[in-house]
């Protein structure tokens, strides 16, 4: 199985190189984004890669793109990537690029929570509420709760941790009305996902999306959607309130990683082949049980 850690794409304009995603210029208004096979944790990225992961967390986000494209316009141009680039780097992007609309991204993550865990179940906790929204007393971890909430978070430059913010925080950084529109964009997008991803055993706990403006200032979504990466995963059947279910994707490495005495800033430490490779059998598991499709070849 072929694995890219990073890419090396010569015959493009370097522009920026993410967590996951490496990404290059293709002319003024169109950017080729490489999904690798990298992971992150706690923020940083960790030294060994998943096997195939960039191909699955491509062929998912594709997926949603073209099912969620009714809600709100997205950056993928149907230009495929293989004709942008040379022949020779063909295989360093087979399966896991796209060739996308360049987009001025909003500076903030618009997170969706369909369910009290994670950092929300921690504010909760401290706080009573999340991201300054109160929620009734007494809530049980991974509770549902009554109605999804709109609870973004700061956009961290590589290797610092996101943080969350509230709402008036968002508004003040791109404008009320601006802010009113994603909220409600993205609340939309998680309902439908939810529901359709209900059908198919799981569901979505929380997810985060991210939008940019087109030339014309056209909210755009943008970077990936509802994939093992940017969304919380869980199985219906093994669903309990007060426990943190199981769930497809990056666990096993959070797991394993809250068993060492780490400060959780780079360098990260070593991962056991067997954590990589139950790792990259769950990002396979969710893109079959969510997608009905297997990894393409």
């Amino acid at each position: 199985m072929t694995v890219l850690y990073e890419s090396s794409i010569k015959s493009l304009p370097f522009v920026y190189r993410g967590k996951v995603r490496d990404t290059y210029a293709v002319g003024e208004d169109k950017l080729l984004m490489v999904t690798t096979d990298r992971l992150s944790a706690f923020d940083v990225v960790m030294a060994e890669p998943i096997p195939a992961k960039g191909r699955v967390l491509n062929q998912m986000a594709n997926f949603w793109f073209a099912r969620l494209r009714h809600i709100v316009p997205n950056h993928l141009t149907g230009i495929a990537p293989e004709s942008v680039v040379a022949p020779a780097e063909m295989g360093q992007i087979a399966g896991r690029a796209v060739v996308a609309k360049r987009l001025k991204p909003l500076p903030v993550e618009a997170v969706v929570r369909g369910y009290i865990i994670g950092s929300g179940w921690k504010d909760y906790q401290a706080t009573g509420g999340i991201c300054g929204i109160a929620l009734p007393a007494g809530m049980q971890q991974a509770q549902k709760l009554a109605l999804p909430i709109f609870t973004p978070a700061s956009k961290a430059e590589l290797g610092e941790h996101d943080e969350n913010v509230a709402f008036d925080h968002v508004a003040k950084l791109i404008g009320a009305e601006l802010a009113n529109r994603v909220r409600d964009i993205s609340i939309r997008l998680y309902e439908e996902a939810a529901r359709y991803a209900a059908t198919r055993g799981i569901i979505i706990a929380d997810t985060k999306f991210e939008f940019g403006l087109d030339a014309d200032g056209t909210l755009t979504l943008m970077d990936e959607v509802l994939t093992a990466d940017s969304s919380r995963f869980w199985p219906v059947d093994q669903y309990r309130v007060g426990v943190s279910p199981p769930s497809f994707d990056k666990q096993f490495v959070r797991d394993y990683l809250e068993t060492l005495t780490w400060n959780k800033k780079p360098p990260p430490p070593p991962l056991p082949a067997e954590v990589i490779e139950r790792t990259a059998a769950k990002y396979r598991e969710a893109l079959t049980r969510l997608t009905g499709e297997e990894l393409r070849p």
